[in-house]
C-alpha cells in the first residue's frame, strides 16, 4: 500500500489536538451522477480503494487511471480518540477539485466550491462513536470558465498541457477545540518601525476571555502579553527590541539568504485556565519599489528565480512527501536560485513553510480559467480571496500574480471589461494585502502593474541584449506578438522581470518531449544556458528573471532538473552561471 501524507498540514497555526485522514478510502466513480438520488451518502457501498491525498489519475493513489470521470465519490469511517473528549471538533480539507459536497453520519455537512484551496466544517453535534465520513467530489472536465491552470480538458496531455486533478488533492484531517478557540491571526510585519503589527479572531467568545501572546527568537523572549478579548476581534501592534537581538548576536529580518523567523506561542484563557493553544511563527520582512528598484528589506535585491508547475510523476499535483519539497528548495538553492514563480498552481501549505524556514522567495499564483464570462469571474474572485485568506502569514511570498498571459481575458488588450477584471484584481489584493507586490497579467498585456513582466522565449544572446538594452526597447518588445501594456495603458517606470525565459529542452532520462529550444549534450547545455542567463544578467534594465523550469513536467522536458528531480548537469555550473561566474569553454 502506498504511503499516504501524514505530516501537520497547517504548520503556521498549529494546535496539539488533531487527526490525520489521509489513507486508505473506499471509491468510486459515478459516471451516471445517480449518488445523491440513490443516497450514497447514507449506505456507500464503493467498489475500489484509494489512497487519499492522491487523485485518482496518479499512480500512489493505487488507481491510476486518467480517463474522464468528473463525478467521484469516497467513503471511510473514523472513531474519534480520547484526547477529542469535550472539544468541538473540526473537519478540515486541504484541497478539494472542484465542487465537494460532504456528509457525516448521513447528515450533509457543506457544499464548497473551489478546487485549490481549503474549507472547514464543525462536526460536533453530529458525531457518533463510530462515524462514516462521505466526499462527493465534482470536476467539470471541459468547463473552461473554471479556474483550471494547466490541467487538460482533453484525455492526453500535450502542449503546455498536463494530467487531470479530480477530488481530494491536499490532507483531510480532524481538530480538536475548546468552546472558545483562537479561529484566525494575521501577521504584518513593518520592518521600518521595527513591529509586528497582529489582528486576530476569536470564536465564541466570552466577556471573560483573554488572549496571551509570546513571541520569542531563538529563546530570546521579545514580547510577552495578555489582555481581554473585546468582541472577539481585535489588533495589536508590538514594538520588536532590537537591542535584545544585539545583545544575543541574532539578525532579526528574513531574507533568503538568512531566513530569521520569530516564534509565537498564543494562549487563550478563561478564569486564568488555558483554553487553547496555537503555536506559530512569522518573519519581519518588506517588499516594496523605490525608485523603480525592486527592493526587498529596503534594499535591491535580484530575483534568480525557477518557474514551478508543482507536479511530480507518481502523484500529479500532490507532493509524494514533506521530503520532496525539501529536496526542490534545497536543490534550487545550491544552483544559485533564490525563488520561485509557482506557476497556475495554489501550493499546499507544507510547501510555503519550508520555503519560509529555508529562505526560498515565492510568487503565489492563482489557477486560470480560458474563457471570460460573469461566471468565471464570480468563480475566480470567490477563490482568489480564500487564497490570500490562507497564505497571507507567509514570508516567502514576496508577490501575487493572479493573471498568467491573459488566460480567461483573451482580448484583453481591447476589451474594457477585461481589462477592468485586470485591475480590480489588483485593487483587490491591494485591499487585502499592502504587504506584497501584484502582477496584473504576467507576460504581456498589463493593467495596473506593480510589476512589468515579460515571457521571452529566445534563445539567442545578441537578440535578447539587444531587445533589453534599453528601457524604450523593452517596453516596446513583442516577443510572443503581444504588447506589453494593454491598451490605455502604459508604463509607469515598474521594475522589469523577464519572468519566462529559457524554457530548453535536453532529454536525459526515457521521457520523450518538447522545449523552445533544444540541445544534446551536458556542454550544449551549459552552454545555451549560459547565453540566456548572462544576457539578463548584463542587461542594465532587467531585475531578475524566473528560467522555465525547476524539472520536466510530462510531455515537457525544459526543466534543469529531470520529472524524478536529478539535475541535468553539474548544479555548480548552474550556479556558477547564475553568479556570473562562468566562463564558456570551461567545464569546471
Amino acid at each position: 500500500m502506498n504511503i499516504p501524507r501524514l505530516e501537520y498540514p497547517r504548520p503556521q497555526f498549529e494546535r496539539d489536538c488533531w487527526m490525520n485522514l489521509n489513507g486508505e478510502w473506499n471509491f468510486a466513480f459515478d459516471d451516471q451522477d445517480e449518488g445523491v438520488r440513490s443516497k450514497w451518502y447514507a449506505n456507500p457501498c464503493f467498489d475500489q480503494k484509494i489512497i487519499v491525498p492522491y487523485a485518482y489519475q496518479c499512480e500512489l493513489s493505487g488507481i491510476n487511471n486518467q480517463d474522464f470521470h468528473d463525478i467521484v465519490w469516497y467513503s471511510r469511517r473514523f472513531k474519534l480518540t480520547d484526547e477529542f473528549k469535550g472539544k468541538r471538533v473540526l473537519l478540515h480539507f486541504g484541497a478539494v477539485d472542484y465542487i465537494a459536497d460532504v456528509w457525516l453520519n448521513g447528515q450533509h455537512m457543506v457544499t464548497h466550491e473551489g478546487g485549490h484551496v481549503p474549507f472547514t466544517v464543525e462536526i460536533t453535534n453530529y458525531l457518533n462513536e463510530d462515524n462514516l465520513l462521505v466526499v462527493r467530489a465534482q470536476d467539470p472536465t471541459t468547463d473552461l470558465q473554471l479556474p483550471r491552470g494547466k490541467q487538460y480538458w482533453k484525455r492526453t496531455s500535450e502542449s503546455i498541457f498536463y494530467t487531470r486533478t479530480t477530488g481530494i488533492w491536499q490532507t483531510v484531517w480532524l481538530e480538536g477545540v475548546s468552546e472558545s478557540y483562537l479561529k484566525k491571526v494575521w501577521f504584518t510585519p513593518d520592518l521600518d518601525n521595527m513591529r509586528i503589527e497582529i489582528e486576530y479572531e476569536v470564536d465564541g467568545c466570552k466577556d471573560d476571555i483573554c488572549l496571551g501572546i509570546e513571541i520569542t527568537l531563538s529563546g530570546n523572549l521579545f514580547i510577552k502579553d495578555n489582555f481581554q478579548v473585546v468582541n472577539g476581534r481585535g489588533k495589536k501592534a508590538y514594538w520588536l527590541d532590537q537591542e535584545v537581538s544585539v545583545q544575543s548576536g541574532e539578525s532579526m529580518v528574513w531574507t533568503p539568504e538568512h531566513p530569521v523567523l520569530f516564534d509565537v506561542v498564543f494562549e487563550l484563557s478563561r478564569s486564568d485556565m488555558v483554553v487553547d493553544k496555537v503555536k506559530s511563527y512569522f518573519g519581519l520582512r518588506k517588499v516594496s519599489v523605490q525608485a523603480g528598484k525592486f527592493m526587498l528589506n529596503n534594499r535591491p535585491y535580484y530575483q534568480k528565480m525557477l518557474l514551478d508547475q508543482g507536479y511530480w510523476e507518481k502523484s500529479l499535483l500532490t507532493a509524494p512527501a514533506d521530503e520532496d519539497f525539501v529536496k526542490d528548495i534545497k536543490l534550487s538553492k545550491e544552483m544559485g536560485f533564490n525563488g520561485v514563480r509557482k506557476h497556475q498552481k495554489v501550493e499546499d501549505p507544507r510547501y510555503l513553510y519550508w520555503a519560509d524556514k529555508l529562505g526560498f522567495l515565492v510568487w503565489g499564483e492563482a489557477a486560470n480559467a480560458y474563457i471570460y464570462s460573469r461566471k468565471y469571474v464570480n468563480r475566480f474572485i470567490r477563490e482568489w480571496m480564500q487564497i490570500i485568506e490562507r497564505d497571507y502569514n507567509h514570508p516567502c511570498i514576496v508577490a501575487w500574480t493572479p493573471l498568467n498571459e491573459s488566460w480567461g481575458v483573451e482580448n484583453i488588450m481591447n476589451r474594457k471589461d477585461q481589462q477592468a477584471h485586470s485591475a480590480s484584481l489588483y485593487y483587490l489584493i491591494k485591499s487585502l494585502d499592502q504587504t506584497r507586490l501584484v502582477i496584473s497579467n504576467d507576460g504581456w498585456e498589463h493593467t495596473k502593474s506593480d510589476l512589468l513582466t515579460i515571457h521571452d522565449y529566445a534563445y539567442h544572446k545578441d537578440i535578447l541584449k539587444n531587445r533589453y538594452s534599453s528601457i524604450e526597447s523593452t517596453i516596446n518588445c513583442r516577443p510572443a506578438g503581444r504588447g506589453m501594456f494593454a491598451e490605455g495603458w502604459s508604463y509607469e517606470g515598474q521594475p522589469v522581470i523577464l519572468s519566462e525565459i529559457g524554457g530548453i529542452s535536453y532529454k536525459k532520462s526515457s521521457w520523450s518531449g518538447w522545449g523552445y529550444s533544444s540541445v544534446s549534450s551536458d556542454e550544449e547545455f551549459a552552454l545555451a544556458y549560459y547565453n540566456v542567463i548572462s544576457a539578463m544578467l548584463e542587461s542594465p534594465n532587467i531585475q531578475g528573471f524566473v528560467y522555465t523550469q525547476i524539472t520536466d513536467v510530462e510531455q515537457e522536458i525544459n526543466g534543469v532538473m529531470t520529472y524524478d528531480r536529478k539535475p541535468k548537469i553539474d548544479p555548480a555550473i548552474i550556479r556558477q552561471i547564475n553568479e556570473g561566474r562562468w566562463v564558456p569553454g570551461n567545464s569546471k
